[in-house]
């Protein structure tokens, strides 16, 4: 299996070269030549299986043969063995052919684990397979954070930077990154916005040599092997509920679009999918994107679920890169006007494209503190505002179509937001034991200027790869 970038001007890498590199060289994301498609008999054989080994099945073909099957096998078994659900991704039914697919259950409590607990096991083994070290470089909203410093923290051949935006993220997200004390593991509170610190991760890593010099690593959602792991669910959750002898709906709450991207890749490979909706918050370029054909970024604006205070999309570009018949040049024209107008306009065939797969909703402050009240009122369930965003939606996709079961993802676990949850429900959510002490521990964080020269300087001095 060969990868290719999402904008025509880099090397095709095997699996393990694009997983380190995280982002191409030229700017672009890393997909697959080529999609598995599985045959329904080759999906109802999942029923029943543990998550670790429906994993390893689903991801062998992406890997080719990069990794031998115990290479396989062992980390994914090793990856959700903390999980503290017996079923690792369990569904919950809330409403009538409305289900809860509860993916909070890792150790940081957000679904981002599900990805980076793989990644980190199988991004180590590619290292310690070439003598290598790397420096991690990424960015977060808040849950991308935490989940990368719980996998890389500690490693001996990894150094691990954070960049999250300085007081828009809760209390606990914060904490759950700058409490750790490792000696590789470098927190760092950016004055600005998630976006900004993701154009910071982009400048660093477009400057190739920078990139050289200390191995640079991404484990955002721009790299491949995430979307890959959380392929996973949506065919577990599926057939959970009868796929592939019957269809099913999903609703996901995004902000960088990785998330939903993988149940379209899910779909892509034979999954029976309906409909896939885009579940934004009051920052609606997806949705308005979808409804306008034009991407414009605006301003990003503070909401109770800051995960999701995103504006510009990372992995859209790989969404434009299929809507365009994997026209690579299209996809550069696009990412240049973005840069140069700061936006750039969709053709009809491509947005055409784009609909068969994807509805979008929005949903503003009221309506999440209203279904949060509401899904506790009615089925004693506590949800936190990115999941009431995605249940929000899911009620939508069902008034569009009351006889295909609509799984809405719960992406974190409440007590990630206990002040929100409290206001909308009366009652606050609390930790669960193992991460109880987070809040009586000392952080340990810099805070830099939004500037990518201050962050090189700080990642320099730090990172401990070999020049």
């Amino acid at each position: 299996m060969r990868y290719l970038s999402t904008r025509g001007e880099a090397p095709r890498l095997n699996f393990c070269d694009a997983m380190l590199a995280g982002l191409a060289r030229d700017g672009g994301l890393y997909v697959p030549e080529r999609l598995t498609t599985l045959a329904p008999a080759a999906i109802r054989v999942l029923a029943g299986l543990p998550y670790a080994e429906a994993a390893t099945r689903l991801v062998a073909p992406f890997v080719g043969e990069d990794f031998a099957p115990d290479e396989l096998s062992a980390p994914a078994r090793d990856a959700y063995s903390g999980f503290r659900h017996a079923a690792t991704a369990p569904l919950t039914q809330i409403d009538a052919n409305l289900f809860l697919l509860e993916l909070f259950h890792g150790p940081t409590l957000a679904f981002k684990d599900f990805a980076m607990q793989w990644l980190g096991r199988a991004l180590n083994r590619a290292l310690e397979r070439g003598d290598r070290r790397a420096t991690i470089l990424g960015a977060t909203s808040g849950d991308t954070g935490a989940a990368a410093i719980e996998a890389f923290g500690g490693q001996p051949r990894t150094d691990v930077f954070i960049l999250f935006p300085h007081g828009r993220v809760s209390d606990v997200q914060r904490k759950q990154m700058t409490t750790v004390d490792k000696a590789n593991v470098h927190a760092i509170a950016i004055k600005g916005s998630f976006d900004d610190c993701q154009a910071i991760v982009k400048a660093l890593f477009g400057d190739l040599a920078f990139r050289d010099e200390l191995g640079l690593s991404g484990v955002n959602s721009i790299n491949w092997a995430r979307i890959l792991a959380q392929i996973v669910y949506y065919f577990t959750s599926a057939v959970t509920l009868g796929a592939p002898d019957r269809r099913v709906s999903f609703a996901v709450p995004t902000g960088n679009f990785g998330d939903v991207l993988a149940g379209y890749y899910a779909k892509s490979m034979g999954l029976p999918v309906s409909r896939l909706t885009i579940a934004t918050n009051e920052n609606d370029i997806l949705a308005r994107t979808l409804a306008t054909g034009v991407y414009k970024p605006l301003g990003v604006k503070a909401t109770q679920s800051p995960s999701m205070d995103i504006q510009i999309s990372s992995n859209f570009e790989r969404l434009l890169f299929d809507a365009y018949g994997r026209d690579a040049s299209v996809v550069r024209a696009l990412m240049g006007a973005l840069k140069q107008a700061g936006e750039f306009s969709i053709a009809p065939p491509a947005l055409a494209a784009m609909r068969r797969d994807f509805d979008a909703e929005r949903t503003d402050e009221k309506a999440c503190a209203d279904e949060m009240a509401r899904v506790y009122r009615d089925s004693g369930v506590v949800i936190e505002p990115h999941s009431a965003v995605g249940v929000h939606a899911a009620r939508a996709a069902l008034r569009r179509d009351p006889e295909t079961p609509v799984i809405a993802l719960a992406t974190a676990h409440p007590a990630k937001f206990p002040e929100a949850v409290e206001s909308a429900i009366g009652r606050r959510p609390e930790l669960p034991p193992h991460l109880a002490e987070i809040q009586s521990r000392r952080e340990r964080c810099a805070i830099l200027p939004n500037d990518p020269a201050a962050v090189a300087k700080f990642v320099r001095e730090r990172a401990r790869v070999a020049a």
